[in-house]
């Protein structure tokens, strides 16, 4: 079940991204309305997000880039800093849902949310059904977690494709589609609910690895330096873009977005917030 919407108290920021009004000449009704946004679709989540004040947001926690606070509960992360940015430039509220991997992108076209704001990578499948904004938020490749006391089984990612390996995955992530590509010889273990329900058996040597991607499987393993280790961390494989999505249908929002991704990417915000909590990841 989704957790209800959360409205982010956060204050906003006057002005800084606001649009100027265009005058309106012998326009009427929708036209006039249109015009007077500078020419946005009545009927895009741009203009409704503008109206309504309040831009519906869903994620998905892996951390380093969108996750709750254990401790208090509070979200962080990469893109949940990177969609605050967004909501103040635009002068309006957030407010989340979270769902679940598996629910990601049908709860995306049925429009429980406008956008989705997690770590989400592209998959065949998935750009299928949801559009990606051009250009990507990130891109990354994936690396495999393994417990420490396999360390010496298993030496690059290219060991794991063998019938005597179990491979955990979280139902709904790219990493299910991935083992299958991937890994083919290598037997499953699924698991539900948050992605890092899938490194326990790992823990529990029920399963041999994890797949995720290379910055979110680093940041596990020094937290949890105690079992967990990174199978050949120096060479990730399997890169794809990592980044947002909305329905498809709706080019103003898509365009909108899009824009902001690439305005994001080039004035270094995604990095700045990369850095950042990479740099508390590796100094748990």
């Amino acid at each position: 079940m989704n957790d209800p919407i959360e409205t982010n108290k956060r204050g906003l920021l006057a002005g800084a991204f606001g649009l100027a009004a265009i005058p309106v000449v012998a326009l009427v009704g929708t036209a006039r309305a249109q015009q007077a946004e500078g020419g946005i679709d009545a009927n895009s989540a741009l203009a409704k997000i503008r109206q309504s004040g309040t831009m519906r947001m869903g994620y998905a926690q892996t951390a380093p880039w969108f996750f709750k606070d254990p401790k208090t509960g509070d979200l962080q992360g990469i893109y949940y800093d990177v969609a605050e940015a967004l909501c103040q430039q635009l002068q309006v509220k957030s407010a989340y849902q979270e769902v679940s991997w598996a629910d990601s992108t049908s709860a995306l076209r049925r429009g429980d949310f406008d956008v989705f704001v997690s770590s989400l990578t592209y998959t065949v499948p998935r750009a299928a059904s949801i559009a990606y904004p051009t250009p990507p938020l990130w891109a990354r490749g994936s690396l495999a977690l393994i417990n420490k006391d396999n360390a010496g089984r298993f030496k690059t990612a290219a060991d794991l494709n063998s019938p005597d390996v179990t491979i955990a995955v979280n139902v709904g992530t790219s990493a299910e589609a991935q083992q299958r590509r991937l890994f083919p010889k290598a037997k499953v273990l699924a698991t539900t609910g948050q992605i890092l329900s899938a490194t326990e058996p790992v823990r529990s040597k029920r399963a041999d690895a994890w797949l995720n991607g290379d910055n979110d499987v680093i940041a596990f393993a020094r937290k949890n330096a105690s079992w967990a280790a990174v199978l050949d961390e120096a060479h990730p494989f399997d890169m794809a873009p990592n980044t947002w999505a909305v329905r498809y249908g709706d080019p103003t929002w898509q365009d909108f977005i899009s824009g902001w991704c690439n305005y994001a990417v080039t004035n270094g915000l995604v990095k700045d917030r990369y850095d950042h909590y990479m740099a508390l990841a590796m100094n748990p």
